[in-house]
């Protein structure tokens, strides 16, 4: 199965990472995903030191003040690495409009420096949206050309799976 899709992305860097903290709308203990659902990810490395329990507090109260304002967000976890200094966040969204929404409607430099400011970091932002749950009987994942996406604003959805 792997093979069909195996030219979508290349893996650069992976880790394994541990849940620490987490929220969902329907009060659930998991994210669930779903085909369509719009998955975005903030991941803050630390550049000097290794002051991770600092960093995963700020991260979880970062996490917790916006939560509940997020609109169009189903759940979210706070996760850390492993084998690394670094802590992320990950959020499912009803739609690719949803969360492009509140990315280009909030200063989240503004929000995000009072919890960060004094940490070394390297900063990534993702976006991801979901082509495939493993419930799922066929992989049919047809090509969305980026205004496409927009367009349709991850509307369709399948039937929720548990991460």
């Amino acid at each position: 199965m792997l093979a069909n899709i195996s030219s979508m992305a290349i893996l650069v860097e992976h880790s394994f990472f541990d849940s620490y903290a987490g929220d969902s709308r329907d009060g659930g203990l998991a994210a669930k995903l779903c085909r369509g659902d719009t998955i975005s990810m903030s991941i803050a490395a630390l550049t000097v030191g290794n002051d991770m329990n600092d960093l995963s507090y700020a991260c979880l109260a970062l996490f917790k003040s916006s939560f509940l304002k997020l609109e169009g967000v189903t759940s979210g976890v706070c996760l850390k690495c492993q084998s690394k200094p670094t802590v992320a966040c990950f959020y499912v969204w009803k739609s690719l409009q949803s969360c492009y929404s509140w990315i280009l409607s909030t200063n989240q430099r503004n929000s995000m420096l009072p919890y960060l400011d004094r940490f070394p970091l390297d900063l990534k932002y993702d976006i991801f949206r979901v082509v495939y749950v493993s419930g799922d009987n066929v992989l049919n994942v047809p090509f969305f050309s980026p205004l496409q996406m927009l367009e349709h604003g991850g509307e369709s959805k399948e039937q929720g799976q548990v991460m």
